[in-house]
């Protein structure tokens, strides 16, 4: 499917490995566990223990040795936050938009890209309380969400 905001499509991703087994990790599933904990309490996404896990320990699925995703061990032991990943990401880059905007007011290419931003911000709003994972009188707010940036 094409881009909503260019005329691109999109690269294929990454694609997952086809063994269901990995003879060279050594850990237990316990110990994968812990390492998912210590690295959300150090503040890291779901996606970026993943990538530490994938490149530093030789992990290439959580999945594959616990049964269980990252963000399954991060809910489970409360590590996870209370906003959705995708929407805080997009939280941090209309507040880092805006920061940009402050300082170079004729930067007309930031505006729009601030305006999609923050469309598409609203767009996962209104996603997110209908699944209820957010209050349903949640709303989005510029110096808020730099509050829960920063």
């Amino acid at each position: 499917m094409a881009r909503m905001y260019s005329r691109k499509r999109g690269k294929s991703g990454s694609h997952k490995p086809m063994k269901k087994l990995a003879p060279w990790v050594e850990l237990a599933p316990k110990e994968i566990e812990d390492l998912v904990l210590k690295f959300a309490k150090k503040g890291h996404q779901s996606p970026e223990i993943g990538i530490i896990l994938r490149d530093q320990y030789g992990i290439p699925s959580v999945k594959m040795f616990t049964k269980k995703g990252i963000s399954e061990i991060m809910k489970e032991h409360n590590a996870y936050s209370k906003l959705p990943e995708d929407l805080f990401n997009m939280l941090e880059k209309a507040v880092n938009l805006r920061e940009h905007l402050r300082k170079n007011k004729k930067d007309a290419t930031s505006k729009r890209g601030l305006e999609l931003t923050e469309s598409k911000v609203r767009r996962l709003a209104k996603y997110y309380k209908a699944k209820g994972l957010l209050p349903k009188d949640w709303k989005y707010d510029p110096e808020k969400a730099k509050l829960l940036v920063k």
